[in-house]
């Protein structure tokens, strides 16, 4: 019999982030459950605060008095055994707190008491009699019979004008009753049947191999249009009749409706729907639909792996590649790798899908963790798109002084003349990117963060792109007092702009964050452009990927080299991912595509790789980078990264921590330490910034003792600079 229990309290301090014993009283000891929030007593003041059940234990040898749980909060535990042992292996893993780890995988607001929505819907009662028999009540009566539980007091009020008044007078005389009814909030839209198609060779055999095979954990390299979706759809098929559950991953949240779409097509309604656009209520209600077993399937963004099913079959991380399966805030994980962790101790199915690997998935793959699939052609025997590149440098010489080079403005024309679809990728949203001074000089800039302001044209003013600041235009120089204020560089919204002034027969739609802030933005737009209700659709990098139009027969690339130019390893693989990806919209039907790639480094390797679909090649030369160089996947990265309201006790400590970290590290001749440092971005909502990385080979246990350094370093510090550590970090900046 269990005994004892040990629990992490709901508390944020640094000071508390470990296992506290308590012992169970007799009277719940039959009812403690692993991963139960409880109620204990605690501090010296022993206040009530809410905590969770980590382990279980028959004895305890420690000496002294031990405080007794006081109750439970939730008979059912809100944490499987399966993911108290995640919560562990990735507290260590992630340089994290145990409370970062419990909160990322239960609904928002359930620590404050979040509950199932109620409302109090009205139902037909006593039959009519006496003095009621007369109107308005026979009314009444019948609107509700016709209606039986679908409308509360104040709905039905509204709807079908009737008095409050009545409607109370009938529901004490007991001609209506009103009861307390869950309300979903979840959406139980029914979807056009997505028909199940015929897999071509390649994809069954891609199907057989994993349901069959041994292995559990595998990547599929498969072109773009090669059918992959087709792929996950069946393997779902399969994993119900087994009578498993299932996780689809995507990452973006704009690629969200088509998957839906598609999946609720294929097999109905009750699939759950997993992502940040989503509100607290709907959140919780979805993530209790998987924890009750009332769904097999759940679509997603990067929080979905987290989803508590309790017979996991198969886990589908889609365009695996993507930087957004990594987090960015506490616990700063892999999604990648926690789907690994998770395959394992539900000895369930993993399977990467992308056109453009991650170098470090095919290095995987290369060495045998990941077994390797490949799909080399598109479906239908529908030809790769023709792939131009143009050198805008001649354009200049040509005196073209357009964003369009000749040979993209006839192209445009020629498919607006045929009523095909178009899309033009910039990875650079607002209207102008820059907003400065010709006189002196002077850059417009954030006064809480290191960053230039982005002029919007609609609304007419200026934004930070990173902590959402607005501010109104000038029309003078703040430095200098002069009226020579200039907008430069071109964002998408600048790009519609110039696309309605230049092809003023064209209707545009466009696709980035700031056209896609409101709920539901991402379908809205999706389906005007799937439904033909635009000729060109404008958008960042969120258009790259997954969707499938098949009217789309010309993409345009507007300035391929913008992601060159990011002070990050990974500059090259991303712009060879970018560019694969986009130019992988076009030609998905019947009529052939064509991609336009605008760039003034027509010479770089990953541009020239990306136009020739030549992911080999393009992986040879840039693991051999890698290995010279030690990075992933050779070697790891720790980024230490400093912030403080207050610049000089920033930099003073940072130095400090700098110095005897230098000083620690001496001895190793495997890594290497760069900084003490500001930021590239070096001011962000007020803080400034500093870095440290330690680039290397070294496990994770050399990386906590790091961490518990920095933190021993700066105890007296906590209040006044923040820091973070990141492994492997998704942004260098």
């Amino acid at each position: 019999m269990n005994n004892y229990a040990g629990i992490i309290v709901n508390n944020e301090a640094k000071a508390v982030d470990r296992l506290f014993t308590y012992k169970i009283p007799e009277e719940l000891k039959n009812k403690i459950l692993l991963g139960q929030m409880i109620k204990v007593p605690f501090g010296r003041s022993n206040k009530k605060i809410d905590a969770f059940v980590m382990e279980l234990y028959s004895e305890y040898n420690e000496i002294g008095k031990l405080k007794e749980i006081i109750s439970i909060n939730n008979e059912t535990p809100l944490l499987s055994k399966e993911h108290v042992q995640l919560i562990k292996v990735m507290k260590d893993k992630y340089l994290c707190s145990y409370l970062d780890c419990i909160k990322v995988m239960i609904p928002t607001g359930i620590t404050r008491g979040n509950k199932a929505k109620t409302s109090a819907l009205l139902f037909l009662g006593e039959p009519l009699k006496n003095k009621y028999l007369k109107e308005p009540y026979e009314s009444i009566f019948q609107i509700v019979k016709n209606n039986n539980g679908l409308f509360n007091k104040s709905a039905l009020s509204k709807k079908f004008n009737i008095s409050l008044s009545s409607i109370n007078t009938m529901i004490k005389n007991g001609f209506i009753l009103s009861e307390d009814v869950v309300v979903s909030r979840y959406s139980d839209r029914e979807y056009e049947n997505y028909k199940s198609v015929k897999l071509n060779f390649e994809q069954q055999y891609v199907v057989s191999d994993i349901m069959e095979s041994n292995e559990n954990m595998f990547l599929i390299h498969g072109v773009t249009g090669s059918g992959k979706t087709e792929i996950y759809m069946n393997l779902v098929t399969k994993m119900m009749k087994l009578n498993k559950d299932s996780i689809i991953l995507v990452p973006e949240i704009s690629l969200t409706p088509q998957m839906v779409e598609r999946f609720k097509g294929r097999f109905g309604k009750e699939i759950a729907v997993f992502h940040s656009k989503l509100g607290d209520g709907e959140r919780y209600d979805e993530w209790n639909r998987v924890k009750n077993g009332e769904v097999k399937v759940a679509i997603g963004a990067r929080s979905a792996i987290f989803l508590p099913f309790n017979n996991l079959g198969l886990i589908i991380i889609d365009e695996e590649h993507e930087l957004s399966y990594k987090s960015d805030s506490n616990p700063k994980y892999d999604t990648r790798e926690i789907a690994e962790l998770k395959s394992g101790l539900y000895n369930c199915k993993l399977i990467l899908g992308t056109a453009t690997p991650s170098v470090e998935s095919y290095y995987k793959a290369k060495e045998n963790f990941y077994k390797l699939l490949k799909l080399s052609k598109r479906v239908n025997n529908y030809e790769m798109p023709k792939v131009s590149i143009v050198d805008m440098r001649n354009e200049l010489m040509k005196n073209n002084k357009s964003i369009f080079s000749e040979e993209l403005y006839n192209d445009i024309n020629e498919k607006l003349d045929k009523k095909e679809q178009i899309i033009i990728f910039l990875n650079r949203r607002g209207f102008s990117t820059f907003v400065s001074c010709r006189k002196c000089g002077y850059v417009f800039k954030c006064d809480s963060c290191d960053i230039s302001l982005t002029y919007h044209q609609k609304g007419n003013y200026m934004n930070c792109h990173y902590c959402g600041k607005q501010y109104s235009v000038k029309n003078s120089c703040p430095k200098c007092n002069s009226k020579y204020v200039k907008f430069f560089g071109v964002g998408t919204e600048k790009i519609q702009s110039i696309i309605e002034e230049t092809f003023p027969r064209a209707k545009t739609l466009r696709m980035d964050f700031d056209t896609t802030r409101k709920k539901d933005s991402h379908e809205e737009i999706y389906n005007k452009f799937k439904n033909r209700e635009a000729d060109i659709l404008i958008g960042t990098q969120m258009i790259a990927k997954g969707l499938d139009f098949e009217n789309v027969t010309l993409v345009g690339i507007i300035a391929a080299d913008i992601s060159l130019n990011i002070p990050d390893y990974r500059a090259e693989e991303r712009t060879y991912q970018l560019i694969t990806q986009v130019s992988g919209r076009a030609g998905r039907g019947n009529n052939p595509g064509k991609v336009v790639i605008q760039t003034y480094e027509p010479q770089n390797q990953a541009i020239i790789y990306a136009s020739q679909n030549n992911y080999e090649e393009f992986y040879e030369s840039e693991i051999a980078l890698r290995a010279a160089m030690n990075y992933p996947p050779f070697g790891k990265i720790l980024l230490i990264n400093f912030s403080s309201k207050n610049e000089e006790i920033l930099i003073k400590n940072t130095q400090k921590i700098g110095y005897l970290l230098k000083h620690k590290l001496s001895n190793s001749d495997k890594i290497v330490m760069l900084g003490p440092t500001a930021s590239s971005l070096s001011r962000i909502k007020e803080y400034y910034r500093w870095q440290i990385l330690i680039k290397g080979k070294f496990d994770n246990e050399f990386e906590n003792k790091i961490k518990n350094f920095i933190y021993e370093n700066l105890k007296t510090m906590y209040n006044d600079i923040r820091v973070s550590l990141d492994v492997n970090p998704g942004n260098m900046m």
